[in-house]
């Protein structure tokens, strides 16, 4: 491109272009000589070749101009028009009609003599300027164009570090890094640490540090981007999330991403003897349609068996409950429930809540959801699991703001509301609690069904009605239309794969874990004898909130499917022990009765010790601490969470009752006990002082009264399910 400036090769020397005017261009030697000819003939010659054109700027870095001061763009636009009228004779760059002005006319003028009448021009009007200085805008208007012409000195780099030393500035920042996971401290305990650290590296007072504000301000400009100021939980935050930038997660069907989670209510609910503390949450909630799928109330502690409880809620259509109005039936929602009734004959009766298949579940780094049972639970089913990464809340965003939800339309408004933190708790808030345990979790469950699934979620938006907001059961049913629906039936062996699970022998005397043996008549073939899986163990599943039996997995060749069935071995004392208890109460007892005999013996007290434990707290009886652990067993069996664990302890003796094991198996002496080895110990026992959760499903009885185990089933039968699918 031929242009003002550029050289160029013309009948074999070299030229620089000095004027183009009205087709014509003006050519200057290297030794002086100018040529005037017409442009298309200089094109046209069979030896022209641009040799370096002129870099100029043809779009100027608007946004740049605009971040610098009004007075610097200014005179960079004025410099512009001073250039073009120089090299053009027109301020505008020779788009205006009529004659430029006789000074600046290209034709009478040389470029020097424009020049200088541009600096005299500006220097009368009081901008002393020079030739020089006009021949070297120009230079740089052909080179970077407007922002050629802006005083750089207003585009310098500014830090907010200012002049510090920088040997103050790397050992502050060490100090910074190094408090990261540390207690939250003062700006002078900073101070001190970086004084220290100067003066192992360079010697005492060799770098001095600045004045106190001065260091503040410098700590303040290190640290506040970059969180290393503030609480240590926010500190905590930041180093644990993942380096940016981040993606956000597109769900477009439902059960293909699913959250869960446990928080703590604010709330406190009464436990048997009058004991009030605050329950445990636990909830799975999809992204797809925010629909919450499943929750478990329990008290403190939740346990993998929980959060496997969650799994099968998911699956199983929630029951309408005697005391629900017809409104909240799915038959009465926007769901299409004649459709799905077609495909799965469970809907019928069942309340509006979704029925959903987890695909990947998104879960935090606690115990309890990377626990090897629970992740055992999800790789039966082919779910996916998707741990986040430790303490960073916002890895699970979706099921966090939930909780927020749950806090402020439902938890706040229910007797015995504590608040956030004890800076918000009223006075007396113990005296106002009046729910139970199993109160509160029909309330909330019946208060998800109206108050959560029929309430509008500004992020919900169908493709077809962007401007409209939809409720979790309107996205179900909308996704549900386009994805379909495909029931998921569980019988009686799906549930016991959702327990937890061990490996032990199986010995003369039968099973033991912590001090409890299990045995039964069907164990015989089996006693002594190693499993056909590698470590020749066998397969034990068993439930933390009812200890006394357990369920081993022992070849059956009557079953053609996969050559094995369950067994249901149970506690040899649950005769002795009819109330309910968990293992949270079994190990309060071992923690205070000591040894005195035989391994038999000593389980023989443990067993009195329990029933003399619960009978005392039937009648009232009793230390705060036992109160409290008895309470919070009828808590757990009173909640029964949905009855899907009910078929476990309903039906499952529907062809033989539960036999006490032979007694001869209880006569060995000390002498030829075996050792406890780690076989025989359970492992993931809570230690002294941890709070697990106490669930059964058995019905809510006082203590020492046996429970009908025909009592315990209750709305959902997979055994009549299996028949009709």
């Amino acid at each position: 491109m031929v242009e003002l400036g550029c050289r160029v090769r013309f009948e074999g020397r070299t030229w620089t272009v000095a004027a183009l005017l009205g087709g014509q261009v003006r050519l200057v030697a290297e030794n002086g000589e100018v040529v005037a000819l017409l442009l298309s003939l200089l094109v046209a010659d069979a030896g022209f070749e641009v040799l370096d054109a002129s870099r100029r700027s043809r779009v100027p870095p608007l946004g740049l101009l605009e971040s610098l001061p009004e007075a610097v763009r200014e005179r960079a636009l004025a410099w512009e028009r001073h250039v073009r009228e120089v090299e053009t004779g027109r301020p505008d760059g020779g788009d205006c009609v009529g004659r430029p002005r006789a000074e600046y006319d290209p034709d009478m003028r040389t470029l020097a003599q424009r020049e200088e009448a541009k600096a005299a021009e500006l220097s009368a009007a009081g901008m002393p300027t020079s030739a020089v200085t006009v021949r070297r805008m120009r230079a740089r208007y052909r080179q970077d164009g407007l922002w050629g012409l802006v005083d750089h000195r207003a585009t310098r780099p500014r830090t907010t570090l200012g002049r510090a030393d920088e040997r103050v500035v790397e050992a502050l920042q060490e100090v910074l890094e190094a408090g990261r996971e540390r207690s939250s401290g003062t700006l002078e305990r900073l101070r001190v640490y970086t004084e220290r650290l100067l003066a192992e590296r360079h010697g005492d007072g060799v770098v001095p540090l600045p004045s106190s504000a001065t260091f503040n301000r410098l700590v303040h400009a290190l640290a506040d981007g970059r969180g290393l100021l503030g609480t240590a939980r926010r500190r905590r935050w930041r180093s644990a999330r993942p380096a940016p930038p981040f993606v956000p997660t597109t769900v477009m069907a439902p059960g293909e991403l699913v959250m869960m989670d446990s928080t703590l209510l604010d709330a406190f609910v009464v436990l048997d003897d009058g004991v009030v503390e605050r329950p445990e949450l636990t909830i799975a909630l999809d992204v797809a349609t925010r629909s919450i799928c499943a929750a478990v109330l329990r008290p403190k502690g939740t346990r993998s068996v929980d959060a496997a409880q969650l799994l099968a809620q998911m699956m199983v259509p929630a029951p309408m409950r005697p005391t629900w109005p017809k409104a909240l039936a799915m038959e009465a929602s926007v769901v299409p429930y004649e459709r799905l009734l077609s495909m799965d004959a469970r809907l019928e009766g069942a309340s509006a809540r979704p029925v959903i298949t987890p695909q990947t579940i998104v879960v935090d780094q606690g115990n309890v959801f990377i626990s090897s049972s629970f992740i055992a639970a999800c790789e039966s089913l082919g779910i996916s699991v998707q741990p986040a990464p430790p303490g960073n809340g916002p890895a699970k965003g979706h099921v966090e703001r939930t909780f927020s939800s749950i806090k402020t339309l439902f938890v706040q408004h229910v007797a015995g509301y504590t608040g956030a933190h004890t800076g918000e708790r009223g006075q007396g808030a113990e005296g106002e609690a009046v729910w139970t345990l199993a109160q509160l979790a029909e309330m909330f469950d019946e208060w998800i069904i109206c108050g959560w699934q029929e309430r509008s979620h500004d992020g919900l938006r169908h493709p077809m009605m962007p401007h409209q907001a939809l409720s979790p059961n309107e996205m179900w049913a909308a996704l549900v239309a386009v994805c379909g629906y495909v029931p998921v039936p569980l019988g009686r062996e799906d549930y016991i794969e959702l327990m937890p699970v061990k490996r032990q022998k199986i010995n003369d005397y039968g099973i033991r874990i912590d001090y409890r043996t299990y045995d039964h008549k069907a164990l015989n073939p089996h006693r002594g004898e190693r499993s056909l899986a590698g470590d020749g163990l066998w397969e034990i599943h068993y439930d933390p909130h009812a200890p006394g039996q357990i369920w081993v997995r022992l070849p059956n060749p009557g079953q053609a499917q996969h050559g094995w069935s369950w067994e249901t071995v149970p506690w040899i004392h649950h005769t002795l022990v009819t109330a309910p208890f968990t293992d949270f109460t079994w190990q309060h007892i071992r923690r205070t009765v000591a040894r005195r005999g035989s391994r038999v013996q000593h389980e023989h007290d443990l067993a009195l010790a329990l029933r003399e434990l619960l009978e005392r707290a039937a009648a009232g009886q009793g230390s705060h601490r036992e109160k409290v652990v008895t309470a919070r067993a009828r808590a757990g069996a009173a909640n029964n969470g949905g009855a899907v664990w009910g078929i476990l302890y309903g039906q499952q003796h529907e062809a033989r009752a539960l036999e006490p094991a032979d007694e001869d198996v209880f006569d060995a002496s000390e002498d030829d006990e075996e050792p406890l080895t780690d076989d025989d110990a359970v492992g993931a026992w809570p230690a002294e002082g941890a709070q697990p959760s106490d669930s059964s499903t058995a019905p809510v009885q006082e203590a020492g009264v046996p429970v009908p185990r025909r009592a315990q089933v209750t709305v959902y039968d997979p055994f009549e399910e299996s028949l009709r699918w």
